[in-house]
């Protein structure tokens, strides 16, 4: 890993604030935003994953009758959710965004190892089970109910559950939650073997869980999506409603990663066109908010040469 905390096109360095304005000005926005879709699909495409075959299955399947069902009436979206991110416009509000959030994940994995030819199967492998292998020694010995914070369309919910399920073989409650119920329809909809106890539209930061319900809660590639207040008050979230020797587990973009403080100027710049809250991420000390809310913090591991993985616990 780097000695530098973060990559020189996050934060205040000059090299941010000119990409910045860049992103700023709308018309090179739109092309950033445009040249960013581009990447993923044809990533995705270039490794057999089929962009517009998933998305013309879920808009053949019953994603879209489930919306009302789902959506939840009373929520009050925060602002830090309602701007443009991940190239749409409606941010993850939207049928284009959950549509496509299966093949994009998918084609995750096999950017972190793109000089390894593995499938896309191969590459999601080993980027959940990286994961899950930090998390390992700081589990309670019975895990029993587990929480998946901005789960979206359900994949690290799903693999979350069956490692804990196969992990002891016994029966688990897991739970997804997300704010955006077009991706909630769509974990419902693919979630075949109804494998997941409860897919939720509720605010992170406000789950109206009881206190000490939780043995894990998970945060998945969540993090670099949000301004610093709305992570902290999650982090509060997660401390309550986890049970004393609970686990909270991150995984997220690691700022300290070689991988991606020397991403060319072009990806780096088309990256953070389309992640708002990139600055706040890069420059956010996660592991001294832990401590300062009253975790206990375990590890901060690099579980792969892009990602870290946070583990806190709930103190006894």
């Amino acid at each position: 890993m780097a000695d530098k905390v973060k990559p020189d096109w996050t934060g205040d360095d000059f090299l941010s604030r000119f990409v910045n304005v860049m992103i700023q000005t709308k018309p090179i926005y739109r092309l950033m935003t445009h040249q960013a879709r581009q990447v993923i699909i044809k990533t995705a495409e270039k490794n057999g994953i089929s962009w517009e075959g998933n998305c013309q299955t879920l808009e053949k399947s019953p994603a879209k009758s489930l919306l009302g069902q789902i959506t939840n009436p009373d929520i009050v979206y925060p602002d830090y959710y309602l701007v443009p991110f991940h190239a749409y416009e409606e941010g993850n509000l939207c049928w284009k965004a959950a549509f496509e959030a299966i093949p994009a994940t998918q084609s995750l994995g096999l950017r972190v190892w793109k000089n390894e030819e593995l499938t896309w199967q191969e590459a999601q492998k080993r980027l959940r089970s990286s994961f899950h292998a930090v998390l390992e020694p700081y589990n309670p010995p019975q895990v029993k109910n587990i929480l998946d914070i901005g789960c979206s369309v359900g994949i690290s919910t799903k693999t979350l559950h069956r490692y804990y399920k196969k992990r002891q073989n016994a029966s688990i409650n897991t739970i997804g939650i997300d704010l955006s119920p077009y991706m909630l329809a769509v974990a419902k909809v693919t979630d075949e073997q109804q494998e997941i106890s409860q897919w939720i539209h509720g605010l992170a930061e406000k789950t109206n869980f009881a206190d000490n319900s939780f043995d894990v809660v998970t945060i998945q590639f969540v993090l670099h999506e949000l301004p610093r207040h709305a992570a902290i008050a999650i982090f509060k979230e997660a401390l309550r409603i986890l049970r004393p020797g609970g686990v909270l587990g991150i995984v997220d973009n690691n700022p300290r990663s070689e991988v991606i403080q020397n991403l060319p100027p072009v990806l780096f710049t088309l990256m953070k066109s389309t992640e708002p809250h990139s600055d706040d991420y890069y420059t956010f000390n996660v592991e001294n908010a832990l401590k300062e809310l009253g975790f206990n913090y375990q590890t901060t591991v690099p579980s792969d040469h892009r990602h870290r993985t946070i583990v806190a616990t709930k103190p006894f």
